[in-house]
């Protein structure tokens, strides 16, 4: 059964689906959408046109679909939506796009730790970890199953590729590719994600074939152009290499180095 402590203000027009939660004190706004089993717990604030999916989890103090920082914001209704299976813990602020009909986007299944902030814009994967104070600025892309350390600041922009790892109290400010492990202010990278491919099963054909990549891209004191022919020439194709082939070259802040 869906369960509202008498105490909440749940606006008329929200939408709340089966088994829902939600504590004490807690603002629910008129545009507001809940997925079946999400629990929102004591006095938490969901506004704007925001969609939560099923089975997530909001804490105490978090701030969802409120407006935007974006001193370019001029109305409308921007959003929020999150997948379902995310859980987003205490004083976490996730801020509507800033245009009208755009949406900051958060996957499935993200575990999104206290304090940490989420842009407007910010397209966030699914499996994605952001620890304490963890912060992305405006239009941030974030691959799915990236890590970003506690204390990390993002700049606008920029994009952290699939599998990826940021240490804490580091300074993002270029992209960064996918199966890298980095930190630093500002940031360096330090070598591939190897845990996180075993972890996540990625075949020992193509760790190997990461392994040679990141050494034309990191050890031999390429151009990134001249690294990246160098990479179509003699690492061989497979799902990852043709990712973190095709990241590069669309990236536009250039990459982490």
């Amino acid at each position: 059964m869906t369960q509202i402590h008498p105490t909440a203000v749940i606006a008329e027009g929200a939408q709340i689906g089966e088994g829902v939660e939600i504590g004490a004190y807690s603002v629910v706004g008129p545009e507001v959408k809940i997925g079946d089993g999400t629990r929102i717990m004591p006095h938490a604030f969901l506004d704007g046109d925001t969609t939560v999916g099923r089975g997530c989890t909001v804490f105490p103090f978090a701030s969802v679909g409120s407006q935007t920082q974006d001193l370019k914001f001029k109305g409308g209704k921007p959003g929020v939506i999150i997948g379902d299976r995310t859980t987003i813990r205490e004083y976490v602020t996730v801020n509507a796009a800033t245009y009208d009909g755009d949406y900051t986007r958060v996957g499935s299944s993200c575990h999104i730790m206290a304090y940490a902030h989420i842009a407007h814009d910010c397209i966030v994967g699914d499996e994605v970890i952001m620890a304490n104070c963890g912060t992305l600025g405006g239009h941030v892309v974030v691959e799915d199953r990236v890590i970003l350390g506690g204390l990390s600041g993002v700049h606008q922009f920029v994009r952290l590729g699939r599998m990826s790892i940021v240490g804490g109290c580091s300074k993002v400010t270029q992209d960064l590719p996918p199966y890298m492990l980095a930190d630093g202010h500002p940031l360096v990278v330090r070598g591939l994600n190897r845990e996180g491919l075993k972890r996540r099963n990625i075949e020992l054909t193509a760790q190997n074939l990461l392994k040679k990549a990141f050494k034309i891209i990191y050890k031999e004191n390429l151009s990134i152009k001249d690294a990246l022919a160098k990479m179509k020439q003699e690492v061989d194709s497979c799902p990852e290499i043709d990712h973190l082939i095709e990241f590069i070259e669309s990236s536009e802040r250039g990459i982490t180095r």
